[in-house]
Parts: structure tokens; sequence; C-alpha cells
């Protein structure tokens, strides 16, 4: 699969000659004329290395720059600015932006085309580093719908990618009507029902990507079906291949599941690392859990594969936590509290709550659940650029 080139400029002429040139040499390419809109395109496809101008009218190429490497999705994405800037003050200015390369107009087209396949041979170099590592892969579950399993998904996937800014997927596999896009206002113009048709030898990273909806969290979802009926067409057996290729390229793996044991849950929950099982305070929810516990006792997964997050859906007069602990013989490390206004509001604007900018009881108590479920060397080591949630979570920490 051709190389993907988002090439930003305002000037139509310049865009054109950038676009001869790559495509002649084999690559395929994509225009933006504004900042803006290259920011909107990164939204929906993530390109294998940016082409820059500096001078554009709405926003400059170091703002654009700034910008990108802000985003998780693109913080990692090659940028080289192409301009006729040539002092040593703005190249710089470009480099302490966040540039990884400058190369002033007018180009010769060898140059260009050389000195981006140097930038694509050290991004596949570092990529192969990183496919080493093994992504962490928590499923959030339950046997009984209505407590809350989709919209903590949805958090905790955010919560990672914004603590750790490192890629995150977010797979929904409630097949027949999950809601994952709706939980994070996304457009479904793809879904799993693209995977469909497609031989399994045929899915590989850089499809899967062009399905994944990107979201500003720097979250990428692989979507439910829009039509029930669609989701019958996914079989076990793209499932495994999709979360096989996804281990190897992502941080992080959220999967939402269905509220059930059928062969896609087991696919993932055999591979998970974590097993968030969400439960509210009442006695369905009791019975349902200690069912799934038997159920994973059975299928042989170990004590500290699954964990109980007791979710307070409704306000009072609910089972009490150490009464629940003492039923189902299990520790429950994590309460959400009642905050049934800002969860709806959350749901209905596709907003989730984690993402607020006024820290809430709710997404603080997400924000150490993700902790928690991070992986160890995160956990032992503080990131080179310590986001904000990142500070937050361990001057909590810190406190205790």
């Amino acid at each position: 699969m051709a190389s993907k080139v988002l090439a930003v400029d305002d000037n139509m002429v310049n865009l054109k000659v950038v676009r001869a040139t790559l495509v002649r040499a084999g690559f395929d390419v994509f225009t933006a004329s504004s900042g803006d809109e290259a920011l909107a395109m990164v939204k929906e496809m993530i390109p294998d290395i940016i082409l820059l101008d500096i001078t554009m009218p709405d926003m400059d190429g170091y703002e654009v720059c700034r910008r990108l490497r802000a985003r998780p999705e693109t913080s990692q994405v090659p940028v080289m600015m192409l301009t006729a800037h040539d002092t040593l003050e703005e190249k710089v200015k470009g480099f302490e932006a966040g540039a990884d390369d400058y190369l002033t107009k007018p180009f010769q087209p060898a140059e260009l085309e050389a000195r981006i396949r140097v930038h694509l041979r050290r991004r596949q170099t570092i990529t192969i580093a990183k496919a080493e590592e093994k992504a962490r892969m928590i499923s959030v579950f339950s046997l009984r719908g209505g407590v809350g399993v989709t919209s903590l998904a949805t958090n905790i996937a955010c919560g990672l990618a914004q603590t750790w800014q490192k890629p995150v997927a977010f797979v929904d596999l409630s097949l027949t009507m999950g809601q994952s896009a709706l939980m994070l206002n996304l457009p479904l113009r793809h879904t799993w029902s693209d995977l469909a048709n497609i031989p399994i030898t045929e899915i590989d990273v850089d499809l899967l990507r062009d399905i994944m909806l990107q979201h500003s969290s720097g979250v990428s979802v692989l979507a439910a079906p829009r039509h029930v009926e669609d989701g019958e067409m996914i079989t076990p057996e793209i499932v495994s291949r999709v979360i096989e290729v996804l281990k190897t390229h992502y941080a992080y793996i959220v999967f939402d599941l269905p509220h059930d044991f059928s062969e896609t849950s087991l696919a993932a929950l055999d591979i998970s690392d974590d097993v968030v099982v969400v439960m509210a305070p009442d006695f369905a929810s009791v019975r349902a859990t200690s069912e799934l516990i038997e159920v994973f006792n059975r299928l042989g997964y170990h004590l500290g594969k699954s964990s109980i997050v007791m979710n307070w859906i409704f306000e009072r007069r609910g089972l009490a936590k150490k009464d629940i602990e003492g039923v189902l013989k299990r520790k429950i490390p994590w309460v959400i509290p009642f905050a049934s206004e800002l969860v709806v509001q959350a749901i209905n604007l596709g907003a989730p709550f984690i993402l607020e900018d006024k820290p809430n009881p709710l997404g603080i108590a997400v924000e150490d659940m993700v902790f928690d479920l991070s992986k160890q060397e995160d956990q032992d080591s503080k990131p080179e650029s310590p986001s904000l949630f990142w500070r937050r979570i361990t001057e909590r920490r810190s406190r205790k």
C-alpha cells in the first residue's frame, strides 16, 4: 500500500507541483489549503508524513505543527517544513515547533522524494520496534445491561490516551447495537461492516487505520455496524484477526463487550490482560457478577485478571460495598460516584465526562482507574512530556 502524504499550502500552484512530483514517485497525496483544513483532515485520516508551508492566512505552519504534536494520534507523524523561508531563525523556530525536517523552495524533486523516504524508513523502524512491545488489552464487561459498561469503556479509553499520549484503540464488540461512536459524537463513516467481505489475510494495520474513526482525544475507534443485521456478518475469525493486528500497533486496546459469553466476547476476554467487571449496588448485579465470576473460574482465568468496579447508577438505597464484597468474596477496588446529570449530558453530547475542562468526581474516579490499569512500565516512569492528566493523577497519589 502506497504511503500517504499530506501537503499543506495555501498556494494552489505549489500544491499542484508537490502533488505531481510525489504521485509520480508512487505516493498517495492528499492536500489541504489551510491549517484548519489540515487539522480537520487528520481527524479522519492519519498520513505517513506531513509537508507544511509556513505562511498561511488563518494559522501559520508553526502553530499547525504545534497542534499536530499535541495530538496523540499525530504526535509521532514526521513533519517537514516545505517553505520559501530560509533564514536560520525561521529554521530554528520550525524545529522548536516540532518539525522533523526543513526544506526550502524551490526544491529539487529528487531531494524531496529522498527526504520523505528517509523519514518513512525511520518511522517504519520505530514502528517495528514498538510492535515488539505488547499492547495492554482491557475488556470492560458485565452480564447485566444498563450498568454503564459502554460509558466506562469510553472514558477509560480516552483517559489512557490523554494520560500517556500513546496510541489507544477502542474496539466496540457489541456488534448488534454498539454505541461507542455515539458516545464520542463520531459520524459512522466506517464500521466493522467494512471488513465483512475482505479476505482475512488482507486485513492489515493500514486497512484498519483507514476504517477506524479518529477522536480528538487520541483514541482510534472501531465502531459497531450501523444496522443490527450487519453485525451477523462479522465472524469470530475476523474479530481474532483484527485483535492480532491491533495488538502490535497500539499501546492500549480497550474492548467494549456485549453482555454475554459469545465467541466474540470470549475472543477478547481470553486475550485481555485486565477485565473490568462493571456492576451496580443492587441484587440483580450481585447475582450477575457472581455468575460471571463462576464462569471465569471455570475458564481458568487467574484471580488477578479481573477487577470489579461498582457504579452508582442510582442515588440511594444501594447495597453496601462491604456486604457485596462479602457475598462475592472479592474486593471492589473502584467505586464510581452517582452523578446522573453529568452522565446523561456526556452521552447526549457525545462528550466523555473525563475530558471535561473542570475536574469532576466521575472523571477523577476514572482517572485513578486508568492509572491502575496502565502498564507497569508506564506507572513506574515519568513521561518525557507529562500530560495534564498524568500530573493530576500523580499529585493525588502523592497525597495518599
